[in-house]
């Protein structure tokens, strides 16, 4: 039976002993364990239901520590670790011998970040290791950005959540890897496009592969309610083609008026992408506790986080 708990020394001393510990970053909760334990990082993977062949995200908490665990640091790397860390931002580097195979499944780069919470930056300062924190859900599900949301998931399984409150961004890390010391994004995320490329100029988007990814967050399907969801660009005509049905709606800033309509939430009402991204998962839980038939997304506009945004809704939508 897992307990939620603010108490940093109860999770130090469980992961000090190999166990797992669902902990919480500015972006989405993590479930944490020792990189260098096999037992930890087999029971992340067990526990989530995750393949082994998704490689997992690398958590360290300062810039200095890079140098153990990465054998060749870009200059767009560099400058961009310089901009957005600590924050959320993933970059993948070449690794060291030093990162197991099983963090990054079996390839010869890792993914690693500083997240920008007060509360993991602690615990990772008293750990003697990084630690790896692939967000706490079974693998595929809504990710969580409460430690209830983690412990509904999880209370049978994992021991502790360490609560530190609503996460404050809401969506995973962007993550950026490199091909001849280019960046290329892998996975649309809580930093901006517009922003990176403010620091290192165009960039190009790789996010899907199904096939031996090489980051996580690239498979088709996932981030999904078991309710079935539609992402549309008109939600009134679309509640017009499911007559009878229990609908949810799930709206960026304005309230459909339908008689259709089960049950709504609005994201933000000010249109502030920054506001609607932190609420995002948070909303698909609620809607998805509802016993609905169908929910409806908005489609928002395709720019800022609303890219984020979108790819979230859009593969929460892919059918299993």
């Amino acid at each position: 039976m897992s307990i939620i708990s603010k108490d940093i020394s109860k999770a130090v001393a469980l992961l000090n002993a190999e166990e797992v510990v669902a902990i919480p970053t500015e972006t989405v909760y993590g479930l944490a364990g020792n990189i260098f334990s096999e037992k930890a990082i087999k029971s992340i993977f067990e526990t989530k239901k995750r393949p082994f062949f998704n490689p997992l995200i690398v958590h360290i908490h300062s810039v200095e520590e890079l140098s153990i665990y990465v054998s060749h640091l870009p200059k767009k790397a560099k400058l961009l670790a310089e901009a957005f860390w600590p924050g959320p931002l993933t970059l993948v580097l070449k690794k060291k011998a030093i990162i197991p195979d099983l963090i990054s499944a079996g390839k010869d780069t890792v993914a690693i970040r500083i997240p920008n919470h007060p509360t993991a930056l602690e615990l990772l300062k008293q750990l003697d290791f990084p630690l790896a924190a692939p967000s706490a859900n079974p693998f595929g599900n809504i990710s969580p950005t409460t430690a209830r949301h983690v412990e509904r998931y999880f209370k049978d399984t994992i021991k502790m959540v360490l609560d530190g409150g609503p996460c404050e961004r809401g969506i995973e890390s962007t993550i950026i890897g490199f091909d001849h010391d280019e960046p290329i994004i892998y996975r649309l995320g809580s930093t901006s496009v517009e922003a990176i490329e403010g620091i290192v100029g165009s960039i190009s988007i790789q996010n899907k592969k199904e096939i031996a990814p090489d980051a996580p967050g690239m498979l088709e399907r996932h981030y999904a309610p078991t309710t079935k969801t539609i992402l549309v660009d008109n939600v009134s005509e679309a509640i017009e083609k499911h007559h009878g049905k229990r609908i949810g709606v799930l709206a960026f800033h304005s309230e459909v008026k339908h008689p259709a309509v089960t049950f709504q939430i609005i994201l933000s009402k000010e249109k502030n992408m920054e506001i609607a991204a932190s609420r995002l998962y948070d909303a698909m839980h609620q809607l998805d506790s509802q016993v609905l038939d169908l929910i409806i997304a908005e489609r928002f506009p395709n720019a800022g986080l609303g890219k984020s945004i979108n790819d979230r809704l859009q593969r929460a939508t892919v059918a299993n």
